[in-house]
């Protein structure tokens, strides 16, 4: 009796002493901590490079006539999706709700699609038109690139970048880092900002995109299932692909088994959004 009392304190005890939400699991798929490697360079610096190369990409998508008008269907299709998942991105990363976003359209046969840092979007037609994909498959295309952009992936692999070529400026400095913004890296990242638009993630950062992002799309109603359908359709739009070991992406096998294994995670949360509607 006195060893039953004892363990109920012990219960109690730990109840009244536990953080608030401490007790409360968190619904919705798990990824892990954000990498310590994205704080060895500046956010604001790579915000500010991805601006500026986003820019130059309209400047010249609309100089060819590529450049999808503000009324052009797929635009407003777009923007839309866009509306209803951003709302769900602050809690993965709170600095997105100061992000000037922007969703734009670039006439291009590629089937493509990213968010570079700061959440400036761009789908490219050659996605939309190859794999006539529906709303809940862009929801999904969507959301995986904006996980990219919530998680940091490019900060990461430019702070494993610096660390890995044992940069003079980081080694004089990464005391600092720590404490506030360092100075010193601002010509690196310039430089290496250079390539954020062509930027390849790991397989370990698409398998984190892709499980953030089908989140986000079942926050926002949009069905994650379409997850399977759409990886189905990019498996066979890239026939002859190299191996999964011999490529940074994951092969659509593989992405197809980690949906389906997370999808009762998330199956909740869409059922949820869309009795809400």
């Amino acid at each position: 009796m006195r060893l039953q009392r004892a363990v109920l304190h012990a219960c109690l005890a730990f109840v009244c002493c536990a953080p608030s939400g401490a007790l409360l699991a968190r619904e919705g798929v798990e990824v892990g901590q954000e990498s310590a490697f994205a704080k060895l360079v500046p956010a604001a610096e790579v915000e500010q490079s991805s601006l500026q190369q986003y820019s130059q990409m309209l400047k010249q998508a609309a100089e060819k006539n590529a450049l999808g008008p503000a009324d052009h269907p797929q635009v407003l299709r777009l923007r839309r999706i866009a509306k209803d998942l951003i709302p769900h991105s602050y809690d993965w990363n709170p600095r997105a709700r100061e992000w000037k976003w922007e969703v734009n359209l670039i006439g291009s046969n590629q089937i493509n699609a990213f968010c570079m840092p700061g959440g400036k979007i761009a789908f490219y037609t050659g996605i939309l038109k190859q794999l006539e994909l529906t709303d809940d498959e862009v929801a999904m295309v969507m959301g995986h690139e904006i996980a990219h952009a919530l998680r940091e992936h490019a900060r990461e692999r430019m702070g494993k970048s610096a660390a890995t070529n044992g940069l003079a400026t980081i080694g004089s400095t990464v005391a600092s880092v720590f404490f506030g913004v360092n100075p010193n890296l601002t010509d690196f990242v310039a430089k290496q900002g250079a390539n954020l638009i062509n930027l390849k993630f790991s397989r370990d950062d698409e398998t984190e995109a892709d499980l953030v992002g089908m989140e986000l799309a079942a926050r926002a109603g949009y069905d994650p299932r379409a997850g399977v359908t759409l990886w189905q359709k990019m498996s066979a739009a890239s026939k002859g692909a190299p191996p999964q070991w011999l490529s940074t992406h994951p092969s659509g096998t593989t992405r197809i088994d980690e949906i389906q294994a997370n999808l009762p995670k998330v199956l909740p949360l869409y059922q949820r959004a869309k009795d809400s509607k």
